[in-house]
């Protein structure tokens, strides 16, 4: 399967939302992705409420709140321990 394909597949199966996340060292800003299976308006909370250890954040950008001088990170994917989140928020688009 090529990885068009695979990207349409998942856009089609999954909502995706904008966050704002903070921890107690970074600001993280980027989309998350839950299959399409109850209401979009319960995404956050069945995120943080899988039981899961981490959530993947993509096309993310990460602000370091302990050296503000640092300059802001882009990342195409990474993964956030639920266990560090102090707030998580959807950010309208």
């Amino acid at each position: 399967m090529d990885n068009n394909k695979e990207i349409t597949e998942l856009a089609s199966s999954a909502w995706r939302e904008k966050v704002y996340i903070e921890t107690a060292e970074h600001i993280i800003r980027g989309y998350i992705f839950m299959p399409k299976i109850g209401k979009k308006s319960r995404l956050l909370s069945e995120v943080l409420n899988t039981g899961k250890s981490f959530i993947a954040v993509k096309d993310c950008t990460i602000e370091f709140k302990l050296n503000p001088s640092k300059a802001i990170e882009s990342h195409d994917f990474m993964q956030v321990n639920i266990a560090s989140i102090l707030i998580m928020r959807p950010i309208d688009e």
